[in-house]
C-alpha cells in the first residue's frame, strides 16, 4: 500500500475522490489536509468528516489549512458545488470529531525528514505553498506530488485559459511549480474532461449498488444541472478522483516532460505556461497529462466505489464509454 496525504477542497468531486482514495486497497490515507476553494475552509472540514464517517475512517486526521489565497480574494466555487459543497444534499454528519490541528505545519513537520509518502493535491496549492515556505525541503522529502490542476491545450473552465484551483491562488501554484524541488504530475483539464460521470453510468450504479448509486445521485444531481446549464452537457465532469486512478495507476494516463509555470496576473492569471517546445531552455519540472482512457478509468473507479468484481465493470465496459 502506498502512504498518501489528500490536499483537498472538498467538493462533490473531492467528495467522490476522497471515498475512492479510501476504499482503493492500493492506499494508506493518513491524513486530509483541507484548503480554501470549491468551499471555505470550514465547509470542507465538515464536508471530509462526512465521508469520513460515510467510510467509517474517523481514525483518519483531518487537519484545516489556509482560509484565503496568498494574495487574491478568496472566490468559491459553490455555484458549481452547492452552497453546501455537496450538491444541496443536505447531509449531516453524526460525529463530533474535530480537526487534529493546523494543516500548513502539520505538512511543514511532517516533510521536515524523508518521508516515503506522497501528496495528492485535489484544490488549489494554498497549503502546500505556505508550507513550503516554512520547510523549503518538503518537496525533496515525499514521494511523489500529484496535481489535479492546470491546462495545456484544453481551455479553461474559469477564464478562457485557467482551470479553477490555479486560478484560485495563482501565487500559491506559481511557488509550487517554481520551488517544489521535485516532479510535478499535472492532472489537468486535457485529460479531466474526459470523464464524465453521464447519466447511463449513474443508473448502472444504482442498478450494481443501490445505496452508493442513490449516494452518487443525491450529491450529483446539482452538479448535473450545473453542467447542462452551462456548458450544455449532459452529465458531470468528476475532475478529482482521475487524480487518484492515476496515482494508483500511471499508465492510466500519457503525457510528456516540461518546464510549467504559471501565470499571476491579468488575464491570464492562473494559466499554465507549459514550455513544450523549450523555448525557455529551463530544467523541466512537470509531467504534463494529455491523454486518458475513460472506459478503464471508470472501471477502475467502480469497482472500488460500488464493490463490485472487476470482472463484472470489464464485461460491462460497453455501458461506461
Amino acid at each position: 500500500m502506498q502512504k498518501v496525504i489528500l490536499d483537498c477542497d472538498p467538493g462533490i468531486d473531492d467528495a467522490l475522490a476522497i471515498e475512492f482514495a479510501l476504499k482503493a486497497k492500493e492506499l494508506d490515507v493518513i491524513a486530509l489536509t483541507i484548503v480554501c476553494g470549491n468551499v471555505p475552509t470550514e465547509l470542507g472540514v465538515e464536508n471530509a468528516f462526512k465521508v469520513l464517517e460515510r467510510c467509517g475512517r474517523l481514525d483518519i486526521p483531518v487537519y484545516a489549512g489556509a482560509t484565503q489565497p496568498l494574495q487574491k480574494k478568496f472566490i468559491s466555487a459553490q455555484d458549481t458545488h452547492g452552497e453546501d459543497g455537496l450538491g444541496e444534499s443536505g447531509i449531516k454528519r453524526q460525529s463530533i470529531v474535530q480537526p487534529a490541528g493546523d494543516a500548513i505545519a502539520f505538512l511543514a513537520e511532517f516533510f521536515s525528514t524523508k518521508q516515503a509518502v506522497s501528496v495528492i493535491a485535489l484544490g488549489p496549492l494554498t497549503n502546500i505553498a505556505r508550507a513550503l515556505q516554512q520547510n523549503p525541503q518538503l518537496g525533496s522529502n515525499l514521494e511523489r506530488f500529484v496535481s489535479m490542476g492546470g491546462t495545456y491545450k484544453s481551455h479553461g473552465n474559469c477564464s478562457p485559459v485557467a482551470e479553477f484551483n490555479y486560478w484560485c491562488d495563482p501565487h500559491a501554484a506559481a511557488i509550487v511549480y517554481e520551488r517544489l524541488g521535485c516532479p510535478i504530475e499535472m492532472v489537468g483539464l486535457d485529460v479531466t474532461r474526459e470523464i464524465v460521470l453521464t447519466p447511463n453510468i449513474l443508473e448502472y450504479c444504482l442498478r450494481m449498488a443501490p445505496e452508493t448509486g442513490n449516494y452518487l445521485r443525491q450529491i450529483t444531481r446539482f452538479y448535473f444541472d450545473f453542467h447542462w446549464t452551462h456548458e450544455h452537457l449532459l452529465g458531470c465532469v468528476i475532475n478529482d478522483p482521475l487524480a487518484v486512478a492515476y496515482f494508483i495507476d500511471p499508465t492510466l494516463c500519457g503525457g510528456f516532460d516540461s518546464y510549467v509555470a504559471v501565470d499571476t496576473t491579468g488575464l491570464s492569471e492562473g494559466q499554465t505556461l507549459v514550455d513544450a517546445y523549450d523555448f525557455w531552455q529551463k530544467p523541466t519540472n512537470t509531467k504534463i497529462l494529455t491523454s486518458t482512457d475513460p472506459t478503464r478509468f471508470f472501471q477502475q473507479f467502480l469497482t472500488v466505489l460500488l464493490n463490485a468484481p472487476a470482472k463484472t465493470l470489464a464485461a460491462d465496459s460497453h455501458l461506461l464509454g
